[in-house]
């Protein structure tokens, strides 16, 4: 037999070789490096898992196109920026924790695999495990193989000999979302995938000389939790235990729901999803979205049975710890530092934790390390003096970060998530110190940004460290959510959009006061008032159905505010933008031609298929039917 050529235990690949770059125009003279990531303020907290440590002092999480590697001792921050520039699916340690696997997103993507602590490219699995994006990734105990398994639409299996960079198997997971994977830590040969409503557990096994997948169970069930968390029997896949959206937790065995596990009183083990399942030490550990991580005895449930018809087993915790209000825990992960055990939790309403499961006399409070939006965010904006920025999202906050000392300064929050925001120009506040901020219930507030030891910190860089917020005004113009805002050029008027088709105008004053609203044809996109150069005021109001209009300032004291606030009197030029791809037609009239004949014939093929089709099921026969495969039209030009 032919030997074949191994790689190098010592082979490393350059950086510069496999990260994505800018897309350049050819002779712009534009430079590659014209824009440098500086720092991350975001973190993916609504992703299932996105929290990976490597020792005690280094924290890695995805943002975006980048890995983000974060110090803990010093706050500073490194980057990896992933090699297809499509964003990136997960991330992994390897057990000794001397490489970490990034699973990425894009057109047949990548596995890189990097050398820790030197972050240098150590092996790339290319592009063969999966068509759009890998979601989940795991190594088994030895660390010599790597299980990854892909999104829609082919949900792949891939068993990898990483080192060598070469498929060991490649399997379809299941026909539905796939979440996970996981090798068994007893067993290397069993493993086992979870996803939309069922558990897989299979076997690797040598058949021929080759390796093959051999399914021992699948446990389905319609209201399935992130199925596998946690084998139970792991000598054998015949026992699973998974979470629920209930927040019980079910004992799987063959197949079959053996028993479900609730507190005493009937209360369930969460009031919520489980979101996780961790066992340390002979330790049962649940951690769930309602911000509890609770502590079982696993002798207890491992020999748990029924006692009754209702399918019911009442277990108490040994311990429980409530980590916040407002906390919804979905992953955590533990670490040793100084000899002593360390957790880091993620929390999905936008925070990492860390957390003390010791439970003794000298337990320390949960410390809330860091804290994100949670989800998008939807709106950001400049102070037009200084080195703040302010954001919204619709996690119910707006924020303010010092983008020089790359830290939060202040946060507030609300009943209803943020949807605009804009940091009012100088004209308006001389000092920089005013934000509106519109809402998804058609609220708009103006803040004031201010220094509560009274310091003048919007005047230069100095003293931004006790930037504060507090609510000045508050009015409700619009009936659905507020999608714009912008200032007149002489800070007289302030404009605000929404998804209601209305436009209202206000007078800027200490107090602002209502002018009154127009309808448009269309959801408000996004609102301009011209610039100084243009004679006269106006304001530009573009919407979601390609109408944009111009309209000039109204003044208030010109408006009859007795009845109605509607100016039905306002000048208004419009432009409707139409989109012609529906209308684009083809010009060859030979292809025309033989589209409709082609067109003809088929219909004439199914109405004869559909007689004969009719007359074998008189006849008593069974049919098969076929699709028909179909040529293909010439190219278009």
């Amino acid at each position: 037999e032919k030997l074949e050529k191994k790689m190098s235990e010592t082979f490393f690949y350059n950086h510069e070789d496999i990260y994505s770059w800018p897309f350049v125009t050819e002779e712009s003279g534009i430079p590659i490096n014209l824009l440098t990531l500086k720092h991350s303020f975001g973190y993916d907290c609504t992703r299932s898992v996105n929290l990976l440590l490597m020792d005690s002092q280094t924290l890695m999480y995805i943002a975006g196109n980048q890995v983000v590697l974060l110090d803990l001792k010093t706050k500073s921050q490194s980057y990896l920026r992933s090699s297809s520039g499509g964003g990136i699916g997960f991330i992994t340690a390897h057990p000794t924790k001397q490489y970490f696997v990034v699973g990425e997103k894009g057109k047949k993507p990548n596995l890189i695999i990097y050398d820790y602590p030197s972050l240098r490219p150590y092996r790339i699995l290319r592009g063969s495990g999966t068509e759009e994006a890998y979601v989940f990734g795991d190594f088994n105990d030895a660390g010599t193989l790597l299980a990854s398994v892909g999104s829609s639409p082919d949900y792949m299996l891939t068993i990898w000999d990483w080192k060598q960079e070469k498929v060991v198997l490649r399997s379809k997971a299941f026909s539905q979302d796939v979440y996970k994977v996981t090798f068994s830590v007893d067993n290397e040969e069993q493993l086992t995938t979870s996803g939309a409503g069922h558990i897989n557990a299979c076997k690797l096994c040598h058949i021929a000389k080759k390796l093959n997948l051999l399914t021992i169970y699948t446990f389905s069930c319609k209201y399935l939790y992130v199925a596998i968390d946690l084998m139970l029997s792991r000598k054998e896949a015949t026992n699973v235990i998974s979470g629920t959206e209930w927040g019980n937790l079910l004992l799987w065995e063959g197949g079959l729901i053996k028993v479900e596990l609730c507190r005493a009183g009937r209360k369930p083990c969460h009031s919520g999803p489980v979101s996780q399942l961790v066992l340390d030490e002979g330790e049962l550990v649940t951690v769930g979205r309602d911000g509890f991580i609770r502590v079982w005895n696993f002798e207890t449930i491992d020999a748990a049975d029924a006692v009754d018809d209702t399918g019911l087993l009442e277990v108490e915790p040994m311990n429980e710890l409530h980590v916040g209000r407002n906390v919804s825990l979905s992953f955590m992960s533990k670490v040793n530092d100084c000899g002593q055990p360390v957790w880091y939790a993620q929390d999905n309403n936008g925070a990492i934790w860390k957390l003390d499961l010791t439970f003794s006399n000298m337990t320390r409070d949960p410390e809330c390390l860091y804290t994100f939006h949670s989800g998008r965010i939807e709106a950001m904006s400049v102070s037009p003096v200084t080195y703040l920025m302010a954001t919204t999202a619709l996690d119910r906050s707006v924020r303010i970060y010092d983008f020089i000392s790359n830290s939060q300064l202040s946060e507030i929050k609300f009943k209803q998530g943020g949807t605009a925001l804009m940091w009012a120009p100088t004209v308006v506040n001389p000092k920089g110190g005013l934000i509106a901020v519109g809402f998804e219930d058609g609220v708009v507030r103006i803040i004031e940004v201010y220094d509560p030891k009274g310091l003048p910190i919007l005047a230069g860089q100095t003293n931004t460290e006790n930037a504060e917020m507090n609510l000045k005004q508050a009015f409700k113009p619009h009936a659905t959510a507020v999608t714009a805002l912008a200032y007149e050029r002489n800070g007289d008027v302030l404009a605000t959009g929404s998804k209601d088709k209305t436009v209202f105008f206000f007078a800027v004053e200490d107090e602002y006061k209502p002018i009154g609203f127009i309808c448009v044809p269309g959801p408000v996109q996004a609102l301009q008032w011209s610039p100084p150069s243009h004679v006269k005021s106006t304001l530009l109001i573009l919407c979601e159905n390609g109408f944009a209009l111009q309209v000039p300032a109204p003044l208030l004291e010109e408006q009859d505010t007795v009845s109605t606030y509607q100016i039905k009197n306002l000048p208004t030029q419009y432009f409707h933008f139409y989109s012609i791809k529906s209308r684009i037609k083809v010009k060859n009239s030979s292809l025309e031609e033989e589209i409709a004949l082609r067109e003809k014939k088929r219909h004439e093929k199914e109405k004869a298929k559909l007689e004969w089709i009719k007359q074998q099921q008189e006849m008593g026969k069974e049919i098969e039917e076929e699709e028909p495969e179909e040529e293909p039209l010439p190219p278009l030009y």
